[in-house]
């Protein structure tokens, strides 16, 4: 799957309320051409059987308008623990991600994000060694055309998943890594201490040397509430935060995320939509 388009897209994190292709229909309505959708009940980790109706009219929606999706995991999954709570923990992880790219792939979506992990009380080498694993067990299940995209932590839960060599790594180490991409998360990546703002060319030139840029499906494109290397998940409102504009758009800009897809998981605006900060980030790709 070529995760470039001809133009960027722009949009936001839409409610699902009402099934899929209303998610889209929303999406469109407040200027988006790009949106992300959970899947599921993203408090909990379990198996959903979907309406393969309402997604396949997700797609072609999304085909008719030129839109395009993204599925986020729900939040428990974790793919660094292991057996950490046991077997039936674990198998209910690999069929949940698994149940998520049949969701996805149903709706025309790239694939669906899912944070990196983290190890909890496993020391980090038994942890990266937990996440291959289960990778490996859910690719070895899936043959469809939506992609596992790992993204970026912010160093809340600990120092695992921060960089980009993390992610370029482990998709290197997995079975299948044609079925891996990225996500960047522009908070994580800031709140972690890696991106500081003025290091962002260098940072740039090196995610061209690990061949992260290839892999990147899209960005999530979060300011900060709280500065660099605070290691707090806090997302604001894109030229709002501690990033700020001047560093968002020189990221924004750069020839290595041309014509990748942005997604917006900040607050809401007044009319309680992303139409104005969609409308924003559009400005500063101009």
């Amino acid at each position: 799957m070529n995760f470039t388009h001809t133009t960027p897209k722009v949009g936001g994190h839409v409610s699902t309320q009402g099934g899929y292709a209303a998610a889209a229909r929303r999406a469109l309505q407040m200027g988006g051409d790009a949106f992300q959708y959970f899947p599921k009940n993203p408090r909990r980790l379990h198996v959903k059987t979907p309406d393969f109706h309402d997604c396949l009219s997700c797609r072609a929606f999304c085909e008719e308008h030129g839109l395009v999706s993204v599925a986020h995991t729900p939040y428990p999954v974790n793919m660094a623990a292991g057996l950490l709570k046991g077997k039936e923990h674990y198998r209910l992880t690999v069929d949940c991600l698994i149940n998520d790219l049949i969701i996805a792939e149903a709706c025309g979506s790239l694939g669906i994000v899912v944070h990196f992990g983290h190890g909890s009380s496993q020391d980090q080498l038994t942890a990266y060694q937990n996440m291959i694993r289960c990778m490996n067990e859910v690719l070895r299940e899936w043959n469809g055309q939506a992609k596992l995209l790992i993204e970026n932590q912010a160093g809340d839960h600990g120092d695992m998943g921060i960089t980009l060599e993390e992610c370029v790594k482990v998709r290197e180490l997995s079975s299948s890594p044609d079925q891996i991409g990225f996500c960047l998360d522009t908070c994580h990546w800031f709140a972690s201490g890696q991106w500081q703002g003025e290091n962002t060319a260098q940072l740039l030139k090196r995610g061209s040397e690990l061949g992260y840029w290839e892999s990147l499906a899209l960005v999530h494109l979060n300011d900060s509430k709280y500065g660099a290397g605070s290691r707090k998940d806090r997302h604001e409102r894109v030229g709002r935060g501690r990033i700020g504009k001047e560093c968002l758009q020189s990221l924004l800009q750069s020839r290595e995320l041309a014509d990748k897809v942005f997604i917006l998981e900040t607050e809401k605006g007044e009319d309680g939509t992303h139409r104005q900060d969609i409308a924003k980030v559009r400005s500063w790709l101009n």
